[in-house]
């Protein structure tokens, strides 16, 4: 069978495949008073790809506080009211026989912005933003400056991932994803080009990285032992590392020592994007993310999903197969076809998995 379609044991937790959803935010949650619940759009749209023979789902990008959200229109799980509708969520991807999974999310300072379609320009506080946060006071291009956290915002940062851990657990979601990825809070404390702080979560790569790795921390302690807990993170900033001013942004040697460290603390996979803390020139080429990631995997000794431009399933079942990931995760080809892990699996020669309600027709 197909390497890509077997299946993969992380903990005690079996995953049937290695075709698994990325996380994508769809900046359709309720407003108002049911700010950040999932409607019936997201019922539909992860339970769709989990009947699509989809592996594993990752929900969106969820904040831990509502001022952690990228838009006022993003899931959330700062507060237990809204717990009841995620484990709607987690069941419907269950019944469809794929493994719910969580990326737990603070947008930083690129938070309180209006919906991609919209143009996805900064929201004022008088037009339903906030302020926004960052380990300094740098704004994301084109953004506003965001205040830096002093430490006891950080300790209530981590508190926030601590609580919502808590409540996606309790939603029943096998999987959590800790995002320190796209120049979101968490990757803007591990870049230099947005941290500049000169204390213990400033400077050296050891500090910059010891935010991510205490809320690895607080994460793991919450989550079962017999379940795994992901990290994603981006790969490179695609600075590069030699300019003519001087400035140098996170590379993938750092993201292959980050990884040795999260690894040791229990983090079971590393999911490799790339990118976003600034605006960069990134490579068209179709591996210019899942070589980076492979390279993670092979000099950090670790687990790792790939993800970017994998459209094509004998591509995917090389990727695996010839061992540069252990799982491909797909975004821009599931939205275009919900079915792609069934399509892939009678290409590759594979049975596919289809649910009963249309197994015994098929």
């Amino acid at each position: 069978m197909a390497t890509l379609f077997e299946p993969i044991q992380l903990r005690g937790l079996t995953i049937p495949n290695r075709v698994w959803m990325s996380p994508m935010c769809t900046y359709s949650a309720e407003s108002g008073g049911r700010a950040g619940m999932p409607t019936d759009f997201h019922l539909a749209h992860y339970g769709s790809r989990a009947a699509g023979g989809t592996g594993l789902v990752m929900i969106e990008a969820t904040g831990i506080r509502s001022d952690g959200r990228i838009t006022p229109w993003d899931l959330g799980l700062w507060s237990d009211e809204q717990t009841p509708e995620f484990r709607r969520l987690a069941q419907a991807i269950t019944s469809a026989g794929a493994v719910p999974a969580i990326q737990l999310a603070h947008a930083g300072r690129k938070a309180s912005v209006d919906r991609p379609w919209r143009g996805g320009a900064p929201l004022t506080e008088g037009a339903d933003g906030w302020p926004t946060v960052g380990p300094s006071a740098i704004a994301f291009p084109g953004y506003p400056t965001p205040t830096a956290l002093d430490r006891e915002g950080i300790a209530d940062l981590v508190e926030s991932f601590a609580a919502a851990t808590h409540r996606a657990l309790e939603a029943g979601f096998e999987v959590v994803e800790i995002h320190a990825a796209h120049g979101y809070l968490l990757h803007s404390f591990l870049s230099p080009l947005s941290n500049q702080r000169g204390d213990e979560y400033g400077g050296t790569l050891e500090n910059r990285a010891r935010l991510v790795l205490d809320v690895v921390d607080t994460v793991r302690a919450i989550w079962p032992a017999n379940l795994p807990v992901f990290l994603r993170i981006s790969t490179t900033d695609w600075i590069t590392e030699d300019p003519s001013d001087g400035r140098r942004g996170w590379t993938v040697e750092d993201s292959i020592q980050l990884a040795r460290w999260a690894s040791g603390r229990g983090v079971d996979l590393i999911d490799g994007s790339s990118a976003g803390i600034e605006p960069a020139a990134i490579p068209h080429t179709r591996d210019y993310q899942t070589a980076l990631t492979a390279r993670v995997r092979s000099e950090a000794q670790v687990t790792v999903g790939a993800v970017g431009r994998i459209t094509d399933a004998r591509w995917a079942e090389e990727l695996v197969a010839t061992g540069q990931t252990d799982a491909v995760f797909l975004g821009r080809a599931l939205l275009r076809d919900a079915s792609w892990p069934n399509n892939a699996a009678a290409l590759l020669g594979a049975p596919p998995r289809f649910i009963e309600q249309y197994d015994y027709a098929l």
